[in-house]
């Protein structure tokens, strides 16, 4: 899809690409201090910089899974109701004009109320609805948004149709044309703050979204974007904005502090490169950082050239928190310069929903959840995902018999149509149910949460029983006398359940009791032990294929086929079509945990 140069250069001139946007804005926070006996008072000036990130599309405090109010164990609220309750109550302590409110990415994918408005009543329509997140951010008054990588989910027209909805720049510097390695996007949004009795403070945000997104959406975006490291362009980018004057630089990064990739040596760029971007980079000041899903109420980074603390706050995804970056600044010797910067959150969950956002966007959000309620089969037994991550369960067997039938049928009349079908999926949720009786459509969604969709790969059974030992890395090493506690048996090393793939068609034991890398046992194909030269299709999930997780094989092995339907869109095909979900149809025991060859459950 075009990238619309055109409309980009025009908007570019307005957010800071060409030309610094001047913000009349009006009576500052600026107070008089003494700067010493027989000496004019310094004039001081005193910015809040207020920042979300992560907000997956939660609008209100709702959950369209569960039908009802979202609740969880720490008491936490989600939803741009609440956060523009806060950000009132900010604006009316510091005096609007005094303040900047941006976002790090993230923003419409992530809720079946953002996957209606793609996908079932698309804002891409002629004469399509505004997007939920346009309006909603567009009555809080958001300044700038950072790109973050799920933006990319649902392909470029998309993107470029909530940009052109919203009243606020989308930033990405590193966001590049591909032909011409200019930004698609603005990389930055300048704002002057006026200060009565002394030159404006000028505010610069550099926006940077996440490396990977070259390997999660490279269906949408090959060929077309590059997306170098945060590092490299925020060193470009930077320099340029103190060279325009700019007397405050933050950055909103879509990119976490942990210095971590989940993707490997795949890109030579770093996932979570917010931290090394403050350390690396002279003359940044705060970074709003987001991607990790993580609280950070406070980080101080000392920059290595300057010795300078470079401030970072990361608030919790979906609209549970709100930063502010608390700026001091001081005008001496002819400039502004930054005294201090404090940062801390405050919790969604201390305020009630703002009535401006639920009166604008509660038709929208009723239509959703008729939607998501609709029934579309019948369910002979409750199927939980509650054990799914240790267990074998039926639940998850559902999507891996879904995406075998879906890729058979489509290699049905190819020269792969006689190879053996196997599947991947993983138990993205530890609280996804379908109830006996009736099943809808939540009751699936919630079950596949991600907008995934389905490709066919070739690998031998060689890589397969890689790609299991790979997998199997998830567990943590147990001895074979020792207690078994569940919750502590999952996640080593910090490594997510969606990067947990179980393999249906081919049986096989995970011991435990094994040090990583040598805990698949007994790997069998129709009752035979696996053939490592056999070729087989494997049904994958495009993060999956594309490299997302760093699983070995899959993403550089032959793709035989892909398409653009949801894997939740084929689970609610397959359910409708067979009228009543019964576990003989779809659940096979292929694997279990043992230790030294012995059953653990």
């Amino acid at each position: 899809m075009p990238l619309n140069r055109r409309k980009f250069l025009e908007k570019s001139a307005v957010t800071g690409a060409g030309v610094a946007l001047a913000s009349a804005v009006g009576a500052p926070a600026a107070q008089a201090a003494e700067a010493g006996k027989g000496k004019k008072p310094a004039k001081r000036y005193s910015l809040t910089v207020m920042g979300t990130t992560d907000l997956h599309g939660h609008v209100f405090n709702w959950d369209y899974f569960k039908d009802a109010e979202y609740s969880d164990a720490k008491g936490n609220a989600q939803g741009l109701s609440r956060i523009s309750t806060l950000v009132n109550q900010v604006r009316a302590e510091k005096g609007r004009c005094n303040t900047l409110l941006l976002d790090a990415g993230d923003t419409i994918q992530g809720t079946p109320l953002t996957y209606y408005y793609a996908k079932v009543d698309p804002i891409t329509a002629p004469g399509g609805p505004v997007h939920p997140m346009a309006a909603a951010m567009n009555a809080i008054g958001y300044d700038a948004v950072a790109l973050g990588n799920h933006e990319f989910n649902y392909g470029i027209e998309t993107l470029r149709k909530f940009e052109e909805q919203c009243d606020f720049p989308l930033l990405g510097a590193n966001a590049l044309d591909a032909k011409t390695l200019k930004p698609a996007f603005p990389p930055y949004f300048i704002k002057k703050f006026h200060v009565p009795g002394a030159p404006p403070v000028k505010v610069a945000v550099l926006g940077l979204t996440n490396p990977g997104i070259a390997i999660w959406d490279k269906a949408y975006v090959e060929g077309k974007l590059k997306f170098p490291g945060l590092e490299e362009q925020a060193a470009k980018w930077v320099p340029k904005l103190r060279s325009m004057g700019a007397d405050v630089v933050v950055v909103s990064a879509h990119s976490g502090s942990s210095g971590t990739s989940s993707y490997g040596d795949q890109l030579p760029y770093v996932e979570n490169s917010a931290a090394l971007v403050a350390q690396q980079v002279p003359g940044i000041d705060a970074i709003l950082v987001g991607h990790a899903h993580v609280e950070i109420p406070e980080l101080k980074v000392t920059n290595t050239a300057t010795g300078k603390t470079v401030v970072l706050s990361e608030p919790l995804a979906y609209a549970e928190r709100l930063s502010l970056f608390d700026i001091e600044l001081v005008f001496e010797k002819g400039k502004w310069t930054v005294e201090s910067v404090a940062s801390s959150v405050l919790n969604s969950n201390s305020v009630a929903d703002d009535p401006k956002i639920t009166k604008l966007l509660k038709d929208d959000h009723d239509v959703v959840v008729e939607y998501v309620n609709q029934v579309v089969g019948t369910a002979t037994q409750t199927l939980t995902t509650v054990e799914a991550r240790y267990k074998d369960a039926p639940i998850i067997d559902l999507i891996t018999k879904v995406q075998e039938d879906v890729v058979k049928a489509a290699l049905a009349s190819t020269e792969y149509a006689s190879l053996p079908v196997i599947a991947q999926a993983s138990p993205f949720s530890r609280t996804s149910e379908i109830p006996a009786g009736d099943v809808t459509i939540r009751d699936l969604s919630s079950l596949y949460v991600y907008d995934n969709t389905l490709v066919a790969k070739l690998l031998t059974g060689a890589q397969i029983r890689a790609y299991l030992e790979y997998s199997a890395q998830y567990f943590v090493q147990t001895a074979a006398d020792a207690v078994v506690d569940v919750e502590k048996l999952t996640n080593a090393n910090n490594r997510p359940d969606y990067n947990y793939d179980y393999v249906s068609g081919v049986s096989y034991d995970i011991d435990i009791a094994q040090a990583a890398g040598s805990r698949i046992k007994n790997v069998t194909y129709n009752g035979a032990a696996l053939d490592d030269a056999q070729q087989f299709v494997f049904a994958v999930n495009n993060y999956r294929a594309n490299g997302g997780g760093a699983f070995p094989h899959v993403a550089s092995a032959k793709e035989l086929w892909s398409e653009s339907t949801e894997i939740r869109t084929r689970i609610a095909e397959w359910v409708t079509a067979k009228g009543v979900l019964n576990p003989a149809d779809f659940a096979s025991v292929d694997w279990k945990l043992t230790r030294n060859g012995t059953p653990v459950f």
